[in-house]
């Protein structure tokens, strides 16, 4: 296994521009990250929606282009020297209107180098229990996400950036695929970072967890199991999940009380008068009593 990190970011802070939004306009999504993976980790980034997870991921895969800091991978700038075998998975790929087609299967597979891999396409093939005689507009979302993580994970990757792929597939699928990548990480060194909202039954993959919240590591990249002098310390991925997002909430709640941030979540207590005006149109043409 190689000593050279296999992820090396300082300084990353990335803003973007809401739709229909001015430069100054920019939201903050990601500020002051610094932090360091090892070759070989499975690193759980753990988060409630919006945290930054997406982002980072993004980033590392050199779909964004950054405005301030440094990342590397394997040594490598994304921007200007994308290192090879790195691999990115999210959850866009199977709304793609173009992977809905007639098509079968093993068409599929073979069209983006299937053949070339046919040893470990094979193995996959009985992993994510994927039939090469399915047509891609005709099987579920589940199934559809099974064809999408072997075209991914066929190839000999170095760096795998899994972002919600597993949402769609069953236990048994979900387990044999992690037995899978925690193979790939001891017999190859390969890295994995994975964020999800699926707990149960990771105890055992990551060997780091992460805590994000509002685009910031509250805790950066850090061995798993917590050493024992650590508040979560004996406490499932699940109950330490619940425990920071639990916080997370409670934190922005008190934030918007103190008026540090504006409240947007949750019902309206001051309406703003479009949609005072939207209610009346609606109470006006209801035919539903």
């Amino acid at each position: 296994m190689s000593s050279e990190p296999a992820v090396e970011i300082s300084n990353l802070t990335f803003s973007h521009s809401p739709p229909g939004g001015r430069p100054n306009d920019a939201i903050v999504a990601l500020r002051d990250v610094n932090f360091t993976l090892p070759t070989g980790s499975r690193t759980l980034l753990i988060g409630g929606n919006g945290a930054g997870k997406s982002t980072l991921l993004y980033i590392l895969a050199g779909k964004r282009m950054i405005q301030q800091g440094i990342v590397n991978v394997f040594g490598k700038d994304v921007f200007k020297d994308f290192p090879p075998n790195l691999v990115y998975l999210g959850t866009e790929w199977a709304m793609n209107a173009g992977v809905r087609r007639d098509i079968v299967v093993s068409d599929f597979l073979n069209s983006v180098g299937g053949y070339r891999h046919k040893e470990r396409r094979d193995h996959l093939l009985d992993i994510l229990d994927i039939d090469l005689d399915w047509h891609m507009h005709a099987i579920s979302d589940g199934e559809r996400r099974r064809v999408q993580l072997c075209m991914g994970l066929m190839g000999e990757w170095d760096l795998l950036l899994l972002d919600e792929v597993t949402v769609d597939l069953d236990v048994l699928v979900r387990d044999g695929l992690l037995n899978f990548l925690k193979d790939e990480t001891v017999n190859r060194g390969a890295t994995v970072v994975y964020a999800t909202h699926i707990f149960d039954g990771l105890n055992d993959f990551p060997t780091h967890i992460a805590h994000m919240r509002d685009g910031s590591f509250v805790l950066n990249p850090t061995p798993w199991p917590l050493n024992p002098s650590s508040d979560n310390a004996g406490l499932t991925l699940h109950a330490i999940a619940l425990r920071w997002l639990s916080s997370d909430r409670a934190l922005r709640i008190q934030e918007e009380k103190e008026g540090k941030r504006a409240k947007t979540r949750g019902p309206r207590t001051n309406a703003a008068p479009d949609d005072v005006n939207r209610e009346s149109f609606y109470k006006k043409y209801d035919y539903s009593h």
